[in-house]
């Protein structure tokens, strides 16, 4: 059960064309584990409910009922968190292979992120968060052929010389001082 004190995101939901395609690119690109699926009742369509955490029930919904003929996504991005920069090569290597496309690299400063299009169209983002803070938005091509050293570097500098440059600890300082100031209205 999640422990949350304020409204606080925590899953989404798709619609897809092709269910079985878009759930097998879900699971062997990003590992996600289906933990439900069926036809709702009252909602008439395929749902399949994944999840990377025990934690959470499901993280992602595929719903069947986009139709084919869609050709604009209204995802403006679906994001997941890896653990380090490996997870990045790996996943952007994997996910063209599972006909991923118009994948490319971005340093934002506070996080190394990939993008990409699902098999359907959707804007997928990897990302592994950095010890730093600059105000976004901000991106800087990314070249993962570097090695994480070169890239550490590489990013610190970039954001060191931002002037809103602060150490993540103490931007999280100011948004716990933010965040417990009341709110009127």
């Amino acid at each position: 059960m999640l422990k949350v004190s304020r409204p606080t995101p925590s899953h989404f939901g798709i619609y897809v064309t092709d269910v079985e395609r878009m759930v097998e690119f879900y699971t062997k690109v990003f590992g996600l584990t289906i933990t439900d699926r069926g036809v709702g009742r009252t909602f008439k369509n395929t749902l399949v409910f994944m999840s990377a955490s025990p934690d959470q029930h499901h993280q992602l919904v595929l719903a069947s009922g986009r139709p084919p003929e869609a050709t604009f996504s209204t995802v403006m991005q679906i994001s997941f968190a890896v653990p380090d920069i490996q997870h990045l090569r790996d996943i952007s290597r994997l996910a063209a292979e599972m006909g991923a496309t118009n994948v490319r690299g971005l340093n934002h400063g506070n996080a190394l992120s990939v993008y990409m299009h699902d098999p359907e169209g959707n804007t997928v983002e990897v990302y592994v968060d950095m010890p730093f803070y600059i105000a976004q938005p901000h991106g800087d091509p990314l070249d993962l052929s570097k090695s994480d050293d070169e890239l550490m570097r590489e990013t610190e500098a970039i954001c060191r010389a931002d002037p809103t440059f602060k150490p993540l600890d103490q931007w999280q300082a100011d948004f716990e001082a933010a965040a417990s100031v009341p709110r009127r209205g």
